[in-house]
Parts: C-alpha cells; sequence; structure tokens
C-alpha cells in the first residue's frame, strides 16, 4: 500500500522538524548576542513595563499604581 495522499517533506520542513523549539525568549537573547544588539535591551524592558502598567490600569491593582505617580 502506497502513501499517495502524504507529500514527502520537503528540505524546510526536515529542517523544521529537526532543529530544537526554542522560545521567543531564546531566540531573542540569540539575537543580541550575535549581531550585538545590546542597546535594544532596555527599550524593550521599558515596552514589557509599560505594557505590565496598562494591563494592570484595568484591575484591582489601580490604587496602588496610581500612588507611584
Amino acid at each position: 500500500m502506497s502513501d499517495a495522499g502524504e507529500p514527502k517533506p520537503n528540505e524546510f520542513e526536515k529542517l523544521a522538524a529537526s532543529s530544537q523549539q526554542e522560545s521567543l525568549i531564546q531566540e531573542f537573547w540569540a539575537f543580541l548576542a550575535q549581531n550585538k544588539k545590546w542597546w535594544l535591551l532596555p527599550i524593550v524592558i521599558v515596552m514589557l513595563l509599560l505594557g505590565a502598567l496598562v494591563l494592570l490600569s484595568g484591575t484591582a491593582a489601580t490604587p496602588f499604581i496610581y500612588t507611584l505617580f
């Protein structure tokens, strides 16, 4: 019985299946280390903190956030 319905994986699919699955943080860290783009790290940290502040502003933590400013 042949597998006529299933196409053979191409080179890209073989590489994708064989490589380790990296998380987004691991990929970003490898990018920073390889390309020496360390100046991006503070920008990303500030953006994450501002995003957390926006998300927390709609919760019960709002009175505590307003005391920071």
